[in-house]
C-alpha cells in the first residue's frame, strides 16, 4: 500500500468529510425543497412545478446519504456500532421521516382529489424538513458529547435516552441544519422556476439564510463560552491499531477551539460558512441563480467543515467517560480495510461524479406551469 496506516486514518476523515458535504450539496436541496413545498406552493401547479424540480433527481441524491453510512460503517466500526446502538430511536425517526419520499413523489398525482394531494404535500414535508433538524440535532449532541462507554471486553454501553438528545444546544445546531437546507432548496428553485414561485422562492431563501447566519453564530459563541470541549491528552503512536481505552482524554473549557489555535487556516471554514450565506443571497437578488447556488453549497460546507474542524480528531466524543471517546486514530478499521477502500473510492467516484454531472445537465431548465400541463401525464 502506497499510505501508512496513520496516512490512511486521514485520508478516510477527509473522504467522509466529502461524502457528508456531498450529501448536503445534493440531497440537501431536496429536503430543503420538500420543506418548502406546502408554502410556496398556493395551488396543485405551482405545488407540481415545485415538486418536479427535484422528481427527476431526488433518488440518485439520496445514494450520497447512503454511500456515506456505508463509508462509515467499513471505515469506523466502531462509532458506527456505537451510534447506532444509542441513537436506535433517532436514527429510526430519519428512516421513517425519509419513507414518505418515495411514496409521497409517487402517489401524489395518482388521484386529483385536493385533500389526497394535500396530505401527500406535508407527508413530502415531514420527509424533508425531520431528517433535517435531525441530523443537526445529532451534530449537537456530539458536540456535547454522547452518554456512552466501553467496558474492559469492548463492549459499548449508552446510558442516554432519547428526550435527552432534545436539549436547548443540540436544538440550536437542528434550527442551523433546518435553515440552511431550506435556504439551499429555496435557492435551487430560484434556479429550476420563474414566475410567482421564483419570487417567493427569492423571500424564502433570505429568511432562511437571515435565521442560517443569526443561529450559526449564536451556536458558535455558545460553543465557545458555554461548552467545554475535549482534547486529548496521551495516546499511543496514531500509526497503530490500539484500544480506545488506552488514551488519556479531558473534558476543558473552550478545549473545541483548540484546532483554530493550532491551525489558523481552520478558520477559512467558519468565514466561508458566512461569506457564503452573504453571496447567495446578494447574487439571488441580482438574479444569478447557479452562481447563487455555488455559494449556498460553498455556506454548506462551511458549515459542516467548521464542526468536523473543531471536533478533530473527534468522532464520537463520550460525555459519561472521556477516555471512551472515540477518534478518527482509534475507531478505524484494519489498514488492509482502508487501503482497499480508497483503492475502490479512487476508481469509482470520479465516474459518479461524471455521471451525475451529465444528469444534471440533461435535466437542467427551467420546470414552468406550462410544461406540467403539457405534460400532466408524464410529470409528478
Amino acid at each position: 500500500m502506497f499510505f501508512d496506516y496513520e496516512t490512511l486514518k486521514l485520508i478516510w476523515w477527509l473522504f467522509i468529510g466529502v461524502l457528508l458535504i456531498g450529501f448536503a450539496v445534493t440531497d440537501g436541496f431536496d429536503m430543503g425543497v420538500a420543506a418548502w413545498l406546502p408554502f410556496l406552493g398556493k395551488n396543485d401547479d405551482e405545488r407540481r412545478v415545485i415538486i418536479n424540480t427535484v422528481g427527476a433527481t431526488w433518488e440518485g441524491n439520496q445514494t450520497w446519504l447512503i454511500t456515506a453510512a456505508g463509508a462509515i460503517f467499513a471505515a469506523w466500526p466502531l462509532a458506527y456500532a456505537a451510534a447506532f446502538s444509542g441513537l436506535y430511536i433517532a436514527l429510526l425517526l430519519v428512516l421513517f421521516a425519509l419513507f414518505f419520499r418515495p411514496v409521497g413523489f409517487d402517489y401524489r398525482s395518482k388521484l386529483a382529489d385536493p385533500r389526497w394531494r394535500n396530505a401527500w404535500d406535508w407527508a413530502l414535508f415531514i420527509g424533508g424538513a425531520v431528517p433535517a433538524l435531525v441530523f443537526g440535532i445529532a451534530f449537537g449532541n456530539l458536540l456535547l458529547g454522547l452518554p456512552f462507554h466501553f467496558d474492559d471486553t469492548m463492549r459499548s454501553f449508552y446510558t442516554g435516552s432519547f428526550w435527552a438528545l432534545l436539549n436547548p444546544f443540540a436544538l440550536l445546531a437542528g434550527v442551523v441544519s433546518l435553515s440552511m437546507l431550506m435556504m439551499h432548496g429555496a435557492i435551487y428553485l430560484e434556479l429550476r422556476t420563474d414566475g410567482a414561485v421564483q419570487q417567493r422562492a427569492r423571500k424564502a431563501a433570505l429568511y432562511a439564510g437571515a435565521v442560517c447566519a443569526a443561529a450559526f453564530a449564536l451556536a458558535g459563541i455558545w460553543l465557545a463560552l458555554g461548552i467545554d470541549g475535549f482534547r486529548i491528552l496521551t495516546m499511543p503512536e496514531a500509526n497503530s491499531a490500539f484500544n480506545p481505552l488506552a488514551k488519556t482524554v479531558e473534558k476543558a473549557a473552550g478545549a473545541w477551539l483548540g484546532n483554530y489555535r493550532t491551525y489558523p487556516w481552520m478558520t477559512a471554514a467558519p468565514a466561508a460558512a458566512f461569506a457564503g450565506i452573504a453571496l447567495a443571497l446578494w447574487q439571488g437578488r441580482a438574479g444569478r441563480q447557479f452562481v447563487a447556488f455555488f455559494f449556498s453549497s460553498v455556506a454548506l460546507a462551511g458549515i459542516i467543515l467548521t464542526a468536523g474542524f473543531s471536533m478533530f480528531p473527534f468522532v464520537m466524543p463520550s460525555a459519561t467517560d472521556p477516555n471512551s471517546s472515540l477518534t478518527l486514530w482509534d475507531a478505524a478499521s484494519s489498514q488492509k480495510t482502508l487501503g482497499i477502500m480508497l483503492i475502490v473510492t479512487l476508481i469509482f467516484l470520479p465516474l459518479i461524479m461524471v455521471y451525475t454531472s451529465w444528469v444534471y445537465r440533461v435535466m437542467r431548465g427551467k420546470v414552468t406551469i406550462q410544461s406540467i400541463q403539457d405534460n400532466t401525464h408524464t410529470a409528478y
